[in-house]
């Protein structure tokens, strides 16, 4: 089943604001929350629901990535959790309630939890990878798999950095506090500055034994095949996140993200414009005054196109819907059909004395009006396109 769109699950605007959004998620947080709904399944995923929307649409980088992508833009590497009650939910949302308003309606239990200490792990760096698609591709979607050199997780330790059967010790830098602490004098008093210990990265302890395969360090440069799908209808600078596919933590910290950014290749015959594509179709004089049918190229394939008796050069036709799908919406855009006279360079001498006797026929002659028409054609395209 199709997943509902997160402003239409918390009630609001796509243009909210933070204030309402948050009003809009504590409304029905309280509604459905399932200390008041013992029970209720319906309410129960109403609540996990709402939750999730919130997650996504309180954080200004996620958010941005839903607009752009919608649910594609968020779900790609990230998993998100699945709530069992209120102190797991409230534990990342409690800033929006204030207090212990909790307790006053539910008797208690939803406090912030807080680790007096840090990981020894530290999180890997985030990968940018620049991603060249041609004019179909964006079309159609594309879904590919590709290799990236980066740190992976050392296949010896786990990613642990300890060798095999050894354990941890008390870091001595820091006695266990996984602090080092500074005291200094001034006429003022005496001032006491606390830091992180650089040795155990707050944690208090560290390996006894390092592993060899890494040299403690939990990971190692390698290589790794990722699969990235591209939704349809994405531009260039646009961006796709992949949660944990950058770089490996160090010592069994979280992995970095990749970074998907979209690069538009050049087309040797289409130009886009927004969601809509150019074609230039060059046809003789012949066909432009008697009138033809001749196929034209687009993203999905040829379409069949008439050309009316008379057209004239620099004349606009459509092909609905063959341009390029809009993102995050339903539609796509038009491929607009300009079209060229062959005008010949090279002429013998009866086909000149053939067009000398035509142009004594006054329907070879332009008049001020169709000038005029030209001219109106020509301002309406810049306006159109340039403006």
């Amino acid at each position: 089943m199709a997943k509902r769109d997160y402003y239409e699950i918390l009630g609001v605007d796509r243009n909210a604001d933070m204030n309402t959004i948050k009003g809009a998620y504590r409304k029905l947080a309280l509604q459905y929350h399932p200390d008041r709904n013992p029970d209720n399944k319906e309410a129960e995923e109403k609540f996990k629901e709402a939750t999730e929307a919130y997650e996504v649409l309180s954080d200004q980088s996620k958010r941005e990535r839903y607009d752009r992508f919608g649910h594609e833009g968020v779900r790609q590497g990230q998993d998100f959790r699945t709530y069992t009650n209120i102190d797991d939910i409230f534990s990342n949302f409690g800033d929006i309630f204030g207090g212990s308003i909790f307790d006053e309606f539910f008797g208690g239990g939803s406090r912030r939890r807080s680790s007096s200490r840090r990981s020894m792990g530290e999180r890997g760096s985030d990968i940018k990878l620049r991603f060249p698609l041609t004019l179909e591709e964006i079309a159609r979607g594309v879904e590919k798999t590709i290799k990236i050199k980066k740190q992976v997780v050392c296949d010896t330790c786990g990613g642990s950095g300890a060798k095999e059967g050894s354990g941890y010790k008390t870091c001595s830098n820091c006695g266990g506090s996984g602090e080092i602490r500074q005291v200094s004098r001034s006429m003022f008093g005496q001032f006491v500055n606390i830091s992180t210990c650089p040795y155990c990265n707050g944690s208090g302890k560290v390996i006894s034994e390092l592993c060899d395969n890494c040299s403690g360090e939990g990971r190692l440069y390698g290589e790794e095949k990722v699969k990235v799908n591209i939704p349809a209808g994405v531009e260039s600078g646009n961006y796709l996140p992949l949660r944990g596919k950058g770089n490996a933590g160090r010592r069994g910290g979280e992995a970095g993200d990749l970074i998907v950014i979209i690069e538009e290749k050049e087309h040797p015959h289409f130009i886009r414009r927004e969601d809509n594509i150019i074609y230039h179709l060059t046809v003789s004089f012949i066909d432009a005054a008697l009138g033809t049918e001749t196929e034209v190229p687009t993203l999905y394939g040829y379409e069949k196109m008439k050309i009316a008796s008379g057209t004239q050069p620099g004349t606009m036709l459509t092909l609905h819907d063959k341009g390029i799908p809009h993102l995050n919406s339903h539609g796509k855009g038009d491929q607009f059909v300009y079209v060229n006279v062959f005008v010949p360079t090279s002429l013998t001498s009866e086909e000149k004395q053939i067009l000398r006797k035509l142009s004594e026929n006054k329907n070879f002659s332009p008049d001020k009006k169709a000038k005029q028409k030209e001219k109106d054609f020509f301002e309406k395209v810049k306006e159109t396109f340039f403006n």
